[in-house]
């Protein structure tokens, strides 16, 4: 504690710790249902200086931690260095993988050039996905706007946009008895 004289010889005494205003975000309101208490603490946790969060993002003692478990720089360069290491192997297997992947697909492609050419070229022909055969332009032509659309929209060769995701229940308005697949000739 220190002591300042003022004027009218008044002492004022003044701490040496200085107090810091911390906001609570997670302060208990009276009458709170228990459910909403604890969704509000789960996602407005309680301000990070009143404790450390082991699994969260601010921990006061990070440095003394590591300190504690390397404990000196070289320790941490050779663990850094074998970090590297570590994934520049994963690296290595993952390009060797995909070089050997490409080798066997381009024996499958000379193999396929060697027993039949016309194959060979409908399976390297590039495809443009805007092109329309004359039998799908007709098509189009007599389609509702929306189904046309539809039609523009579905790249041939993907997977259909049309295909619903698989669910554990039905749906809430049931079963569509009069869908019908739309025609998309080939």
């Amino acid at each position: 504690m220190s002591s300042i004289l003022l004027p009218n010889s008044k002492r004022v005494v003044a701490t040496s710790t200085v107090h810091f205003q911390i906001r609570c975000y997670a302060r208990k309101e009276s009458g709170m249902d228990p459910k909403k208490e604890t969704i509000r603490r789960a996602l407005y946790p309680s301000n990070i200086r009143n404790k450390p969060t082991p699994t969260g993002t601010w921990r006061p003692d990070v440095e003394k931690a590591l300190q504690h478990a390397i404990p000196s720089v070289q320790a941490h360069d050779t663990i850094d260095r074998a970090w590297l290491l570590h994934k520049r192997h994963i690296r290595k297997r993952r390009e060797a993988e995909t070089e050997r992947k490409f080798e066997s697909m381009r024996k499958a492609m000379d193999e396929l050039a060697s027993i039949d050419s016309h194959l060979y070229m409908e399976a390297n022909k590039p495809e443009n996905p805007r092109a329309r055969s004359p039998e799908e332009v007709d098509l189009l032509k007599t389609l509702k706007a929306s189904e046309a659309r539809a039609s523009d929209a579905r790249i041939r060769g993907l997977f259909p946009r049309e295909l619903r995701v698989p669910t554990d229940t039905p749906s809430r308005t049931g079963w569509k008895y009069d869908w019908k697949p739309f025609y998309r000739p080939l």
